[in-house]
């Protein structure tokens, strides 16, 4: 497959995933497995990337690692390591907007209030589970007063 298309496959399939997030009201349950499930397919496409890369890509551009801002820029100045690195994202926020809809049904948080959350999940990742993480404590603190 070429970059492209893993690309979309990647995002395909992560997008299936918050779309069943987004109608988890409907079966909750199912919709939180399917995401889950959907994630661990895209972490699946995440390690062949990654091992893929590992074993028969050239070693890094010189100078390129995780130590400084600089090392990272060099690191993601290669189109392949773009692509794994969305993939990784793809992978995690996926995961979190299931956990954030699997948390809000034991914490008792509608899903009408997690769907934001979600959203900013998906688009701003560390956003959106710091919007859940409020919202889950405002609605704690409050059920313990009343």
């Amino acid at each position: 497959m070429t970059q492209e298309q893993l690309f979309s496959l990647g995002s395909t399939l992560a997008m299936a995933g918050w779309i069943a997030l987004a109608l988890a009201p409907l079966r909750r349950r199912a919709a939180v497995l399917t995401a889950r499930s959907l994630s661990a397919l895209v972490c699946g496409l995440y390690a062949t990337l990654f091992v893929h890369g590992m074993l028969t890509g050239p070693p890094g551009p010189e100078g390129a690692g995780f130590g400084s801002l600089a090392a990272v820029e060099i690191l993601f100045s290669q189109r392949s390591a773009i692509l794994v690195g969305w993939i990784h994202y793809l992978a995690f926020d996926l995961f979190i907007g299931a956990w954030e809809v699997e948390d809000a049904e034991r914490s008792n948080v509608p899903h009408w209030i997690v769907l934001p959350c979600l959203f900013f999940t998906l688009m701003l990742g560390p956003i959106g589970l710091l919007a859940y993480l409020l919202v889950k404590a405002v609605r704690t603190r409050m059920a313990a007063s009343a």
